[in-house]
């Protein structure tokens, strides 16, 4: 199983230009972890401790809005949810669910915090690679905000943007 895995997970973009030996120090240190159709894999507002990889099937990445659910993104096989917890420490910013029967692997951040002691360079390649994917992420997310911007014709958003310097 652990060859599979470690097959599975070298696809993915978190994971370029890692070693095979780190791949599997942390898949040793990962779980798997089956989903049913529907169900929720972490809530919004929950602590970030680890990230998945989605092995088979596809989840739903979704906030609530006035008590009903949007659907942000969709995840499917190879791809990885709940990473951006484990780069700046905050709560999930959104909850994730099982759209179809799902298998994923879940790497917990304490397996990261054991490389970082153990293979620094590493650890940051992995880092570095997480915040590609967020980067990645957050261009999608900022091209649909200009649309939409464009499309209603208004400067709507002026005031609630703001980076803080």
């Amino acid at each position: 199983m652990l060859l599979e895995q470690t097959q599975l997970i070298q696809k993915i973009p978190i994971c370029g230009g890692l070693k095979p030996e780190t791949l599997r120090f942390l898949l040793e240190q990962s779980t798997e972890v089956d989903f049913a159709q529907g169900e929720i894999l972490f809530y919004e507002g929950d602590p970030g401790d680890s990230l998945y990889v989605i092995r088979s099937g596809s989840v739903v990445v979704e906030r609530d809005w006035n008590g009903q659910a949007i659907v942000l993104a969709r995840v499917e096989t190879g791809g990885c949810v709940g990473e951006m917890s484990l780069i700046d420490f905050q709560k999930r910013f959104a909850s994730v669910r099982a759209e179809t029967a799902c298998s994923t692997v879940r790497v917990p951040y304490i397996a990261l915090s054991k490389l970082c002691k153990v293979d620094t360079e590493q650890y940051a390649m992995v880092m570095m690679n997480l915040g590609r994917e967020v980067s990645r992420r957050l261009r999608i997310a900022g091209e649909r905000l200009f649309r939409y911007q464009q499309e209603l014709g208004q400067q709507w958003f002026d005031d609630e943007l703001r980076y803080d310097a």
